[in-house]
């Protein structure tokens, strides 16, 4: 039989766990920001050439950020989980 004391400590473990993907998660995201703003910004400057606008590649699923695929968890325990 499993103390529970042993419970709160796997259940302990797992939130850490999980604050740790989630501040991952972030600084991704953060990041994936940041480069897009870099892309923009020209853009928005007087008197930059627009041609650069043409090159930029508007397929959505290019532009996913890291760590994004098609898969989306139904329920918090398996976003948690990954399965």
């Amino acid at each position: 039989m499993v103390s529970e004391e042993r419970i709160q400590q796997a259940e302990r473990e797992l939130k850490e766990n999980q604050l740790r993907v989630i501040d991952n998660r972030i600084d991704e995201l953060i990041a994936y920001r940041t480069n897009l703003a870099k892309q923009i910004a020209p853009a928005n400057k007087i008197g930059k050439d627009l041609d650069k606008l043409d090159q930029i590649d508007t397929n959505p699923s290019d532009h996913q950020p890291p760590g994004v695929d098609e898969y989306e968890p139904q329920s918090l325990e398996e976003a948690l989980t990954g399965g």
